[in-house]
Formats: C-alpha cells, sequence, structure tokens
C-alpha cells in the first residue's frame, strides 16, 4: 500500500491502533495483517484514593463535557486522537486491562530493566 501519509522520505504503512485514524484513512490497522495486535497510547486524569466520591463525579462530568465540545474533538482529531469518555470505573478497567496487556508482553519478551 502506497501511503500519502509521508515526510520526506518515510511513508507510513499502517496505524497501530484496533481501527484506522480519520487523518490516516488511506492506512491500515497493523491488527488487519496480524490479528489482535493493538499498541495505542492513552493520557487521563486521576486523583487521590481517598478524593470524595461527589468530587470525582463532579470532575468526570464537567471533563466529559468538555471534550465534547465542538472545537475540542477537533482538534484532537487533527492531532490523531478520539476522546474515550467513561465513567471511573471504566477508566479503572482500562488501566487494569492494559496493565496486563502490556505486563505479559514484558514477560513473554523477558524484557528487563536496567
Amino acid at each position: 500500500m502506497r501511503s500519502t501519509s509521508g515526510f520526506g522520505r518515510l511513508r507510513a504503512l499502517a496505524v497501530t491502533t484496533d481501527k484506522s485514524w480519520l487523518g490516516f484513512a488511506e492506512l491500515s490497522p497493523v491488527g488487519k495483517f496480524l490479528p489482535g495486535y493493538e499498541a495505542t497510547n492513552w493520557f487521563g486524569i486521576v486523583a487521590p484514593a481517598k478524593t470524595p466520591v461527589q468530587a470525582i463525579e463532579l470532575l468526570n462530568k464537567a471533563i466529559a463535557a468538555c471534550l465534547a465540545e465542538p472545537n475540542i474533538s477537533a482538534k484532537m482529531a487533527t492531532l490523531g486522537g478520539d476522546a474515550l469518555v467513561g465513567s471511573p470505573a471504566e477508566f479503572g478497567k482500562l488501566i487494569a486491562d492494559e496493565t496486563g496487556k502490556w505486563g505479559r508482553v514484558v514477560r513473554t519478551a523477558n524484557i528487563k530493566t536496567g
């Protein structure tokens, strides 16, 4: 596949997300050729463990409203990102799932620090 998403002499071949990005629609996900492959980065906002539930719910609602603003979602799309808005419990599950996935990669590849 020839991509128009090149940078000088570099040429993008695929994206590592589980589905194509809007900004790189001509690029297929790696998982199309290597089933199960998915590697993305994500960012989240967390609070100290003893933060009152009401405060967390209020913050979550305000942040979700901000991310739903058309200018914010459009800017994120130009940077190749999507807002994953959900509950604090869903975010906790994402963190646990990602920790498990990358932990298995580290153990399988026998990756060591230092």
